[in-house]
């Protein structure tokens, strides 16, 4: 493996921060030790919370936000570098060594993979990724114009309450034209594309650390138990259990770098 295939950078942001729309070389494994930050490309979006990370491929147009105090942590490498990992962009779960292992790699002052140490760290990490569980967190993006005005409008307003009926009036199309171009186009029929924007919103919501029960109606939801059940469905944890894991005091002392 040659000198320059791995690099580490981090970084803080504040709530609302974000990267300007970019690509570059390098396979990149996007982070957030605190926060959650959301990765958009042309095709989808992910959401990513803590102890769970999305793997942006090389050369792939992206750019990122903040939803809170954002702790970014990110790890690059030469494309292919990482054999086990896919092409395409998603989400994978953490775990605590995983993490633990990102947040020392990123507080060396510099990845020289000349030194042994180092060799064997970065080892270390392709033989943890080849294992790792991908997580439902992602939403792609439909194509045809139709169902393009109908995601944008519900990215705007998670909350819309509307039948598919009324939403495919609202948008000039019938609704089993898009209810046929949602499954042809993301993989999800529209119900499930819909509960999946509602999730990404209640992420970034309760990142900021917005009350169960007004995320709850934002997202379009009639009861707050409803939501809490619909999020433990999804991600196997209630809202507060899934946002009350504790940094590690080791990234705590890290915060300010970058």
């Amino acid at each position: 493996m040659a000198q320059s295939s791995v690099r580490a950078l981090a970084l803080n942001y504040p709530q609302g921060g974000e990267i300007a729309s970019h690509s570059h070389p390098w396979d990149q494994l996007v982070y957030a030790s605190r926060g959650v930050v959301t990765v958009e490309t042309e095709a989808g979006s992910w959401v990513v919370p803590p102890f769970r990370a999305v793997w942006v491929p090389s050369d792939r147009q992206h750019r990122l936000w903040a939803a809170g105090y954002l702790a970014l942590r990110t790890l690059y490498f030469s494309s292919g570098a990482a054999p086990a990992l896919p092409r395409e962009c998603c989400v994978f779960s953490i775990p605590p060594l995983l993490r633990e292992l990102i947040l020392h790699l990123v507080s060396l002052p510099q990845l020289d993979l000349e030194k042994a140490a180092h060799q064997r760290l970065v080892g270390v990490f392709f033989d943890l990724t080849e294992t790792l569980p991908q997580e439902p967190l992602s939403l792609p993006a439909p194509k045809d114009e139709r169902a393009k005005r109908l995601a944008k409008l519900l990215r705007e307003q998670p909350g819309d309450q509307r039948t598919l009926k009324d939403l495919a009036n609202a948008v000039g199309a019938s609704s089993r034209t898009l209810e046929r171009l949602f499954v042809a186009e993301t993989g999800l029929t529209f119900q499930a594309w819909r509960r999946q924007i509602r999730l990404q919103k209640a992420l970034v919501l309760l990142a900021d650390q917005t009350p169960v029960t007004e995320v709850s109606f934002a997202v379009g939801y009639d009861s707050p138990s409803a939501f809490i059940s619909m999020f433990r469905r999804a991600l196997g944890q209630t809202p507060g259990r899934y946002f009350s894991s504790p940094r590690s005091e080791a990234d705590s002392t890290r915060k300010e770098k970058g």
